[in-house]
């Protein structure tokens, strides 16, 4: 009995043991005293309701984070696995768990851990039924980001949404390209719309080529979307390049853009495919490659030290088809390259030796098929799935084959038509003044051109702006679209008549603007009185004095402003809330706001003074709508006129970006002081934007920039309401409220003071 008794004492001490350094361990991570908020946070979730994975994964997960940074962070956990169980449900919570374990190690301090947790509660609430596919992916996303980028990044995401539970969802699974795109440029990498401008203006500069460079399609293979393509008009960039970063990476860029540059200045017709196989075709596109690089560095030997360095094949290592593919690719750009492959040296060779036929592309497709038949006899295997071409810069070589297809898919044709119209913004100003020329012939023709109404009803998108996310202090650049529509007419007899019912008024209104004189102040000296002494007046003065003559009194000098120099930008909100009735008044907020825009033009036009006039609302975040009504350089007649009485109510207030592209025309202007003329009825919100306060402060913001640029935002607020938010937007200063055009005129001087101060 004592003998069989032994095996179950000697295991009930083992586990007594066992419980004994657990709790020994337990309070080594959690000592006095933190021992007793531990087990009662263990507790509370145990008895929440959120079942036993949930419980069980905090206890484990929250002892791993006393390992790594202390028990406050356990215990801290606590309160964010209940917010995030109450939000976005219980697998969330138990993925948060383990998350937090991988955070705390990779953080290793209790504050960044803290914030850490912070966001998540945040965006369990912003996004619940997304909250578990991030966490899934937080090692991923914290290797990427820090916490301030990646709340940047989540934020981005919500905001790309716009409310849309689907599209959130979309995004936070990396299926919607933005995701990536997003996180590559808060990561720090640099994308190619980081530098588009630079790298069209480079390709112009050098080859004379001026096409649109869009994306590859999010549905392309992925060696498709790791290179470069051309071809039908259009180049196709990756966004960013995995491995370079700051310089080097805007240099793959012109790498690459040089080298499809240099496909379409020298290379000839489509090889096509016939039975070509695999190998013999990337062999094909191997030689073409190395030809026009050849032909373009004759004409441009500076490319060289552009592509050369990109060129890191070594002369060893086994001979696979991809390996000998770069080392022959090195070979034929670099003279000083010498490879010990009797197959590298005779491709080298036969290229050399017809280096009188550079200009004929038939020359590629005789030396690829006969090195590509040495290959097979070789039997070096060659995986065409699998193959991408060395050095990154250069194409996928899908724009070299016929492949007897016709490419019609709209979805492409659609991109092209897009990114040519938004090439307008690159450069605006040379692009508006030749438009300008062609057009001045045909104001009055009959026959307008076709393609021109075609996009004038579709509206022309030409520009994109940042906006600016106030929870996380940043701008997000190229975030919001601006899309330029054309007015239908209306009639243009209704501006004479608003002249004719407010004579009296516009006269005043005249009167009033012809006095005030906003332009630099100008230094009038010898004059009887002023502020200051004129030295130069006054030392004349004394050697009249001294030679007993009578000196001239006008020993004054003042500072008097006695021209005018002020350019003004007039935008008009048209969103749908102008359709409402002014109180008291049997006439809409958007007829008050075309009353006053009649007669304030009217009275600039009658000073000469420069002026534009514009209209805007919103339909989302990519359709910021800007109409032109009149511009500086034309004159307020009657094409104007139709353009002011067609304006309709419609969509919504996106107030921000129609500032800033409106400041944009304005800021081309040579007058002293610039001013952007805002008249509204309201605060800035849009369909995308269920938070309130975010659009308010991103006008804000533009207003701010604005100002540093030497441009002043002034509002005249139509109707009654939304005070709190115009005064956050503009300021009190720069804030004037009427409710009825009779007002107009007790109102104007103080913008007027506001301007001579």
């Amino acid at each position: 009995m004592a003998e069989d008794s032994k095996p179950f004492l000697k295991l009930v001490s083992d586990e007594d043991s066992t419980t004994m350094q657990q709790d020994k361990g337990l309070q080594m991570l959690f000592p006095e005293p933190y021992m007793a908020p531990w087990l009662r946070a263990c507790r509370r979730i145990e008895g929440a309701g959120y079942g036993e994975a949930v419980t069980r994964a905090y206890e484990r997960h929250g002892i791993a984070c006393a390992q790594a940074i202390g028990p406050d962070a356990a215990i801290d956990l606590a309160d964010a696995v209940s917010a995030v169980a109450i939000k976005s449900g219980r697998k969330a919570a138990e993925t948060l768990c383990e998350a937090a374990a991988m955070t705390a190690r990779r953080l290793g301090e209790l504050p960044r851990f803290r914030n850490w947790l912070s966001l998540m509660q945040r965006f369990a609430a912003m996004a619940p039924e997304s909250a578990w596919v991030v966490l899934q992916r937080m090692k991923f996303l914290l290797g990427q980001l820090n916490v301030s980028a990646l709340e940047s990044w989540l934020l981005a995401g919500v905001r790309l949404a716009g409310g849309d539970s689907e599209r959130r969802y979309a995004f936070f699974t990396m299926e919607n390209p933005d995701a990536e795109r997003w996180l590559l440029r808060e990561a720090g990498d640099l994308v190619f719309a980081d530098v588009e401008r630079r790298m069209k203006a480079y390709l112009a500069a050098l080859f004379g080529i001026r096409v649109p460079m869009v994306e590859p399609s999010a549905s392309a293979p992925e060696a498709s979307r790791r290179r470069s393509s051309f071809g039908a008009g259009i180049i196709r960039l990756p966004q960013s390049y995995p491995g370079y970063r700051g310089q080097r990476c805007e240099d793959v860029f012109r790498a690459a853009l040089a080298h499809a540059g240099a496909h379409m200045t020298y290379g000839g017709p489509r090889y096509p495919i016939g039975q070509l196989k695999p190998l013999q075709v990337s062999l094909v596109s191997l030689i073409e490659d190395a030809r026009v690089e050849r032909l373009a560095m004759r004409d441009f030997p500076g490319l060289a030290r552009l592509w050369l360095p990109f060129h890191i094949a070594q002369a060893s290592g086994a001979e696979t088809a991809p390996s000998l593919f770069a080392r022959l690719s090195r070979a034929l750009i670099d003279p000083d390259f010498h490879d010990p492959s009797a197959w590298v040296r005779k491709g080298r060779e036969m290229f050399n030796d017809l280096g009188g036929e550079l200009d004929n592309p038939a020359m590629s497709r005789h030396i690829g098929n006969l090195l590509g038949n040495d290959l097979g006899q070789m039997r070096v295997q060659f995986n065409a799935k699998t193959y991408v071409v060395e050095p990154p810069y250069r194409d996928d070589n899908m724009g070299l084959w016929d492949f007897g297809e016709e490419n019609t898919v709209d979805e492409e044709v659609e991109v092209v038509l897009d990114s040519a119209r938004l090439e307008q913004r690159d450069d605006q100003e040379p692009d508006r003044e030749r438009e300008e020329e062609e057009e001045e012939p045909q104001d009055d023709s009959e026959s307008a051109p076709l393609a021109r109404e075609t996009l004038a009803d579709q509206g022309i998108p030409v520009a994109r702006y940042p906006e600016f996310d106030y929870q996380t202090g940043r701008e997000r650049s190229e975030w919001t679209t601006v899309v330029e529509y054309d007015p239908p007419a209306g009639a243009p007899q209704l501006v004479p008549r608003i002249l004719e019912r407010h004579a009296a008024l516009a006269n005043r209104i005249s009167g009033l603007i012809r006095s005030a004189r906003v332009s630099r102040a100008q230094r009038l000296k010898r004059q009887p009185d002023g502020e200051a002494l004129d030295l130069d007046a006054c030392i004349e003065a004394a050697v009249s004095l001294r030679r007993g003559e009578m000196p001239d009194t006008r020993v004054y000098q003042r500072m008097e402003r006695r021209q005018r120099d002020l350019a003004v930008q007039v935008v008009l909100d048209v969103s749908q809330s102008t359709a409402d009735q002014v109180p008291g008044s049997g006439s809409t907020i958007l007829d008050l706001e075309r009353e006053a825009t009649v007669l304030l033009a009217h009275a600039m036009a009658e000073l000469g003074d420069p002026f534009a006039i514009s209209a805007f609302c919103s339909n989302g975040r990519e359709e910021v709508r800007y109409t032109r009504i009149k511009e500086f350089e034309r004159s307020f007649a009657t094409e104007a006129h139709a353009r002011l009485a067609g304006l309709a109510p419609a969509y919504s207030t996106r107030m921000g970006a129609a500032l800033r592209h409106a400041a944009a025309d304005l800021q081309r202007q040579r007058s002293y002081r610039r001013l952007v003329l805002l008249l509204t009825d309201g605060e800035p919100s849009d369909v995308d934007c269920p938070e309130r306060r975010y659009l308010i402060e991103d006008a804000r913001r533009a207003i701010h920039g604005l100002a540093a640029r030497g441009i002043d935002v002034f509002c005249v607020a139509l109707g009654r309401g939304h005070e709190e938010a115009l005064n956050r937007v503009f300021g009190r200063r720069n804030l004037l409220h009427i409710d009825r055009i009779e007002r107009l005129p007790e109102k104007l001087p103080l913008l007027y003071m506001r301007l001579t101060a």
